[in-house]
């Protein structure tokens, strides 16, 4: 196996032996216009611990701009590289995502430091956490989308293929080879997710064609989603105090007061600067929030960085093309928030609902939201058509999902599940919703 092989191994195994602690550094540049770098850095240190990691100490530069070849300036370098041979570290993991050669030229400076960034980071969670096999296939792709264009050769090694004396003839360069093999390997595994795909699609068309109304519980990581939903529904799920402890989607069904029934879907949390290979790979995934009916915004009311997260929740939702549909927003961890600053829209909209998903507080408040959320989408309705109008009914069967039809002496009676449009279409048939 190769040098950029065994790179692509390592950056797949940060947090997987659970008996070896490695001790990091965690670096960061707190520029000029950046309000949000405390928040940042202090989540890194979260996702360091969450990943396995012991945090050894941190290094901070204030600077105007990045420097485009180390990241920091060769002073703070040399520090680094100075506190890192006395604390015997193993991990340098910069707050930002770096370019092949910074890290090239870091790890120049950091004898035997292996030098990550927040991407690696984060893949290496997601590595840790993913339980089911379309979790696996998705880690894997987006750690070889992440790893390939920072395949870097070296010496003579770096290309038989250049030119000039000495290089020519057949062959092609070990660098070029890794590169082809990484690329074999992409489309392979997305063959192998694709499969897995038709068969999430299938199920979400079988949920469709049911009529009951789907919610996705959204939010930043860490945020109680797991917890909302195991309270809700008994769902019997993971949920820790830990970025990113859910990463595979599950879906249960919740029987509301009204005794209507919805599907509710958790899904894998958000978090500042999600790299966008990682959206790309969990495609398959976030799109449970693209097809939900509407979303539950789980937010951690107790955290100072709520506001911030919940606008970090409201971009990565614009970005999957879901910013248009119907939101319930629920400030979660209620019962242990001080005084966060919160703007003042949030506690007079009527879409924000107050609960602790750990003690049940809010819960029956949040159960009748729901109630009345879903009675806007599809519910069981009969309708009467009269004979001279029965073409008509074709048109319906392409709208809803037909349950019934029987012929009586007062018309064609039919029972379908339909959405608000439908029953709006069909208002001089509709009988009464069921």
């Amino acid at each position: 196996m190769s040098e950029n092989q065994n790179t692509v191994t390592d950056e797949k195994n940060f947090a997987q032996n659970s008996d070896f602690h490695p001790r990091c550094a965690l670096v960061g540049v707190r520029l000029s216009d950046d309000g949000g770098f405390d928040a940042s850095f202090a989540e890194l240190s979260r996702l360091c611990n969450t990943a396995g990691g012991e945090v050894v100490f941190t290094l901070v530069q204030n600077m105007e701009k990045i420097v485009g070849a180390t990241y920091i300036g060769s002073g703070k370098l040399s520090e680094l590289a100075d506190l890192c041979s006395k604390n015997d570290v193993h991990v340098a993991i910069f707050d930002c995502e770096l370019s092949p050669m910074q890290v090239r030229n870091i790890e120049d400076k950091l004898d035997d430091v292996r030098v990550i960034d927040r991407s690696v980071l984060i893949l290496d969670i997601f590595a840790l956490h993913a339980g089911s096999a379309a979790g696996k296939l998705q880690v894997e792709i987006a750690q070889l989308r992440y790893t390939l264009p920072r395949l870097v050769g070296k010496g003579k090694d770096i290309s038989r293929l250049a030119g000039g004396i000495g290089t020519r003839g057949p062959g092609e360069s070990k660098l070029e080879s890794d590169k082809r093999h990484i690329e074999r390997r992409i489309r392979a595994l997305e063959d192998k997710l694709s499969e897995l795909e038709h068969n999430r699609k299938t199920q979400r068309e079988q949920r469709n064609k049911s009529g009951i109304a789907k919610a996705a519980i959204v939010g930043y990581t860490n945020a109680g989603k797991s917890t909302l939903l195991n309270r809700l529904t008994d769902a019997g799920i993971l949920a820790e105090d830990k970025l990113f402890a859910t990463l595979d989607p599950t879906t249960r069904r919740f029987a509301l007061p009204s005794g209507r029934e919805m599907l509710l879907t958790d899904t894998v949390g958000f978090i500042r600067n999600l790299p966008h290979h990682l959206v790309k790979a969990f495609k398959s995934t976030l799109d449970e929030i693209v097809f939900a009916d509407f979303l539950i915004v789980v937010a951690d009311m107790s955290d100072y960085e709520c506001a911030s997260q919940i606008e970090v929740t409201r971009q990565v939702i614009s970005e999957l093309g879901a910013a248009e549909k119907p939101v319930i927003l629920v400030l979660n961890k209620c019962d242990i928030a001080k005084d966060n600053v919160l703007p003042p829209e949030i506690f007079a909209s009527d879409d924000t609902v107050f609960i602790s998903a750990a003690t049940g507080d809010g819960i029956d408040k949040l159960a009748s939201k729901l109630d009345a959320e879903i009675s806007k989408f599809k519910t069981e309705t009969e309708f009467i058509f009269p004979y001279d109008a029965a073409k008509k009914l074709s048109y319906l069967h392409g709208a809803a999902e037909v349950k019934k039809v029987d012929c009586l002496e007062d018309g064609i009676h039919v029972s379908a599940v339909c959405d608000e449009k439908t029953r709006g279409m069909f208002a001089e048939y509709r009988e009464v919703e069921i």
